[in-house]
Formats: structure tokens, C-alpha cells, sequence
């Protein structure tokens, strides 16, 4: 019997994370009575909260919004451990739950899919809600990115015999260090591949790669791993014998590049012509097909839904075009993904100039002894740009870099620098722009870069 109908009033500690406040918004559209607070909550979090009258009248923390009449406290990863209201709720013997946890609590009843790896996950994950959903499946899902059709990217509702999360490695909570995925228990699991990005969180190879084995080694009988046999790591992990798990590699899927388009090329299906492109979205294909099949999807059903699949966004998300010009952002940051999505721009455009431009912004990625890390990452692209903000170094207590040290990082002697965004825009502005393509990648904002102007400019 499922625990969401036992709960009536469930307050949020950190409620403007990008899980925590749809899972809020969530529970409030059932009928919860839903509390938060936070220290800063930042957009689309703030207005998409507002919107539903959920957004807290004051940042901070305030011990008095746990009474002895909330239910349960959902305690999010940015949260200290000294937290006063978290304090408050243990004096008061009220449950406190990671939002992982929370999740699992209203899955156990159903069969549950988590999507893992250092990169992919997420697009895997919008992957295969949408064919579910093209195919009018009834499923519940947990993903960090908003897709197209969705308003929500929470869902737990009684009636769904299967859930599909986005699961991460990063620890569960102030007071849990165990990866998130650990905690939902899947009967299923793709992990995408292994890239060691988490300098911050897993200081050596060996501690990240462990997280993965962990994953593997939880599943029980009659489970199933499917994993990127390309990725030397996980393919020893997934080929490892496990009692009654099942064990499905793949692959990039085969397609061809037609025009700048990509279509991809089936037994019996046909060619089927999609929206995403580059090896690493032919990789996502295979691995969400593979986990639609495990879930009773046929591949007719699965090839009709992938067609009209746009991206989840930021993920190579085409913020303009014109003749002969595209604008694309991507969420890339990570050294494994900063090269992944270079290369698979100039592969789908091969006569285009490639502009490519990365921000230096995560712990990671500003870390002196992690720079070396991407080494040749940005080969791909014809004119290569990085930026980063020394106030961001600042704040995060780091060793400060110079741009010799970026340069002899990225292995790249004509390597742009830029430190101040509005010389990074007037570079941009100044190229000539015809048979080009713009990708500019970051988890920031690249000093808050107007990219609407931007994007407007180069477009003419």
C-alpha cells in the first residue's frame, strides 16, 4: 500500500533545488499542505514556485515552521547539517527524508528503472518518458531537466506500475553520503558510461568508479543492467557475472547524415529520421530502446515516438538559425562532455566554421589540478573559446588560474580566454558569421551573457 496518502503536510528544507521544487509542486497539486524554505532560490525554481504560491514570503531558515503537526521533512543536498530547522525537526521527532529516499517510499509498490553515468542520463531518461508517453503508457518518473510536454518533472500518482528516475551519484544528503541512485532500489539499470567530472565529491578514479559497482551489485534476481559497451570500465562492470540479472550492452545506434540531418538506419523499420544528433544522442537512442524493450515497448512503438523527440533542454538546444547560421547551448561542462558535444557539431555540420565556446564554472572545472582534464576537449571546433569569471574562483576558495594554465590544460595554442563577458560578446559579435555554427557551453550563465542579444547579432 503506497505511504503518499498517509502524509498531509510536508515541509521542504532547500525547496528551490531543481528536484526539490517539483517534487513540491508535486505533492501540493495533490492535495498536500507543502511548506519550504531556502537561502536563495534562484530561476526557473523562483517563478515556477510562485506560480502555484509556494515560493517562501522570506529567504532563510525558520525554526517555527516545524511544528508537530508536519508529517515529514524533505531534506535537500544543499542544506548544512547544522540547519536549524533540521535541528528543530529531530527535537521533534518528525521523519526527516532525503528526497531519494521520499521517492523510494512511493515506489515500492512499482517497477522502478533508474537511468545512471556520468553523462547521457538525462536525455536517456526524457528519451524514454516520451515514447512511453507517445505510446499513452501510464508511468510516474523523477528527471532534473524540463522536456517538452511535460509541465512537471515529478509525478507519483497511485495508479503507475513502473517509475523512471534520473538517478545521480552525488551524495544523498548533508547526513547521507550514499549516491542517490543507491536509494531507489531499481529493478532496472543503464548506466551510460564513466567519466570521473566530480573532482569535489570523489577525489580519486577508483572512489568514483566504485559508485557504479555498487549500482550493479544492488540489483536483485530477475534484474537487468544495461550499459555503454563502449566505455571500457562498464563494460568490465556490466559484463560482470551477477546471479539471474540480466546483462544488455549497446551501442551507438547505426544512422547515417543526410543534409545535416540525421536518420537512423533499422532492421525493419526502415530509415527513421530524427531530431537529435551526434554519436553520444545515437548512444542515448540505443540505451533508452533497450530499456523501452525491457518495459514491453516494441521497436515499431519505440521508432514512432523517437521521431518527434526534440532534446531536453539546454542539451544541444537550438537557440536560433537562420540560411546559414545555428546557435546552439548545451549543458556541457564536464571535460567528457564539452568533447562529445564539439565533436558531434562538426560531424553533423562538417562545412561549417565551428565557434565552440566553454565556461569554466563547477569546483571541477576550476581546479587547478583538474584542468588537465580537458586536454584537447575542444579539438573539435575551428575557433575555440573559454571563459571564466576570477570572482567565481573566489567565492569557491580555489587556487587561483591564470590563462597560461587554461591554455596548457586545453593543449590549444590559439585558445580565446575571456574574463569578462561583455569582451566575450563583442569577440562573438566581430566574427563573420556565414557557414557557421555557434555552441556555447556551460552549467552557468557565462557572466550572465544576454544570449537572446547575442544570438540576435550574430543571426543579423
Amino acid at each position: 500500500m503506497s505511504q503518499i496518502s498517509s502524509l498531509h503536510k510536508i515541509h521542504f528544507i532547500s525547496i528551490g533545488g531543481s528536484v526539490m521544487h517539483n517534487l513540491a509542486i508535486e505533492l501540493h497539486l495533490k492535495g498536500f499542505i507543502v511548506t519550504g524554505s531556502d537561502d536563495e532560490v534562484y530561476e526557473p525554481s523562483a517563478s515556477r514556485l510562485a506560480s502555484y504560491d509556494l515560493l517562501p514570503a522570506m529567504t532563510g531558515w525558520f525554526p517555527e515552521k516545524i511544528t508537530s503537526d508536519v508529517d515529514a521533512v524533505i531534506l535537500g543536498m544543499h542544506a548544512r547539517q547544522d540547519n536549524p530547522e533540521l535541528a528543530k525537526a529531530r527535537e521533534l521527532g518528525v521523519k526527516v527524508y532525503s528526497y531519494p529516499e521520499y521517492i523510494f517510499e512511493q515506489s515500492q509498490n512499482k517497477q522502478r528503472v533508474v537511468i545512471a553515468g556520468s553523462h547521457g542520463k538525462t536525455t536517456i531518461t526524457s528519451m524514454i518518458l516520451h515514447v512511453l508517453k507517445y505510446n499513452n503508457r501510464i508511468f510516474n518518473y523523477l528527471v532534473g531537466a524540463q522536456i517538452e510536454g511535460f509541465d512537471n518533472m515529478v509525478k507519483l500518482s497511485e495508479n503507475a506500475p513502473l517509475i523512471v528516475v534520473e538517478g545521480d551519484e552525488y551524495f544523498t544528503s548533508p547526513l547521507d553520503p550514499t549516491p542517490k541512485f543507491m536509494h531507489y532500489q531499481p529493478h532496472i539499470a543503464l548506466i551510460s558510461g564513466i567519466a570521473w567530472d566530480h573532482f569535489n565529491v570523489f577525489p580519486t578514479w577508483e572512489s568514483y568508479v566504485k559508485q557504479f559497482e555498487l549500482l550493479a551489485d544492488s540489483l536483485p534476481r530477475a534484474g537487468s543492467i544495461i550499459f555503454d559497451e563502449t566505455d571500457d570500465m562498464l563494460d568490465v562492470i556490466g559484463q560482470k557475472g551477477r546471479l539471474d540479472v540480466v546483462s544488455t550492452p549497446y551501442s551507438a545506434h547505426p544512422n547515417k547524415i543526410v543534409d545535416g540531418k540525421t536518420i537512423l538506419i533499422t532492421a525493419e523499420q526502415g530509415e527513421v529520421p530524427v531530431l537529435v544528433f551526434g554519436n553520444h544522442n545515437m548512444k542515448n537512442i540505443s540505451g533508452a530502446r533497450a530499456v523501452c524493450e525491457r518495459l514491453g515497448i516494441t521497436d515499431e512503438e519505440f521508432y514512432k515516438g523517437i521521431q518527434s523527440f526534440k532534446g531536453a533542454s539546454k542539451r544541444l538546444e537550438l537557440l536560433g538559425k537562420n540560411d546559414s547560421v545555428n546557435i546552439y547551448r548545451d549543458f556541457a561542462h564536464a571535460p567528457s562532455k564539452v568533447e562529445a558535444t564539439t565533436a558531434a557539431l562538426k560531424e553533423q555540420f562538417p562545412n561549417r566554421t565551428l565557434i565552440a565556446c566553454a565556461e569554466l564554472h563547477t569546483f571541477s572545472s576550476l581546479n587547478k589540478a583538474f584542468l588537465k582534464q580537458y586536454r584537447r576537449k575542444l579539438n573539435a571546433a575551428d575557433i575555440a573559446v573559454v571563459y571564466y569569471n576570477p570572482l567565481t574562483i573566489e567565492h569557491k576558495r580555489l587556487e587561483p588560474i591564470t590563462e597560461s594554465d587554461i591554455r596548457e590544460a586545453f593543449k590549444r595554442d590559439d585558445l580565446r580566454i575571456f574574463t569578462d563577458s561583455d569582451e566575450l560578446a563583442s569577440f562573438l559579435k566581430s566574427l563573420e558569421w556565414k557557414d557557421s555554427n555557434l555552441l556555447l557551453m556551460s552549467s552557468g550563465t557565462f557572466g550572465s551573457l544576454d544570449l537572446k542579444n547575442l544570438a540576435d547579432t550574430v543571426l543579423g
